[in-house]
């Protein structure tokens, strides 16, 4: 079965910086880039940490008053990355799934987490990313359930079986023969990604497992 990761669907292109880039060069390229975060990148081309917005309005809050706390008071000061920046930084690496990477970005409520490739950053991945997946077209989908759990990892019997998709949602009729294949193509339909829901209706001839 074909999985997706967090590589498969990343942003390549980064828009980054170094420790040393100054205030006014970060706020510029977010600006160009229509971001709202850039990463700190190392001369060893290692991940330091992430500037975002919000590291950048404390500066603002001073022009207009004080600043309340000391982390604040610090960005409102800095001129360089390497003091606006938040470390360490959220990442998953570029092989895990995207089931892992989608609980990864709810339970740290963030709205993007950078990928890494043994160590070095290769790329970014946002909730946009993982929204994308489900707008695949139902044909795909069906086509996916089809070829790679019925004729690939099931090998059943042509005619023997029907998909149908309708707005992410798969219904399989037929009859297979025995009970744990029915089981296996529940299981590995829902992992085909675009889909939303299986509705299992297949039956079969034999049982083989405990019910």
């Amino acid at each position: 079965m074909r999985t997706l990761t967090a590589g498969s669907v990343m942003t390549r292109d980064l828009v980054t910086v170094t420790p040393d880039t100054e205030f006014k060069e970060i706020a510029a390229l977010m600006a160009g880039a229509g971001v709202s975060a850039v990463p700190v990148v190392g001369p060893d081309g290692a991940l330091a940490g992430v500037v975002s917005e919000a590291d950048l309005l404390p500066r603002g809050e001073a022009a207009g008053g004080r600043v309340r706390g000391r982390a604040r008071r610090r960005k409102a000061a800095a001129l360089l990355a390497r003091d606006l920046m938040t470390s360490p930084v959220r990442t998953v690496d570029a092989g895990d799934p995207l089931p892992a990477v989608a609980k990864r970005l709810s339970g740290y409520h963030v709205r993007r987490l950078f990928v890494l490739d043994g160590g070095k950053l290769v790329g970014v991945i946002a909730r946009r990313d993982l929204m994308g997946v489900y707008l695949r077209p139902d044909t795909d989908v069906q086509a996916e359930v089809e070829t790679e759990v019925f004729d690939r990892v099931l090998r059943a019997r042509p005619g023997s079986y029907r998909v149908s998709v309708t707005g992410g949602c798969v219904t399989l009729l037929g009859l297979l023969e025995r009970r744990s294949a029915v089981r296996i193509a529940g299981e590995l339909t829902a992992q085909v990604p675009g889909v939303l829901e299986v509705r299992n209706r297949l039956d079969y001839v034999w049982q083989d497992q405990a019910r």
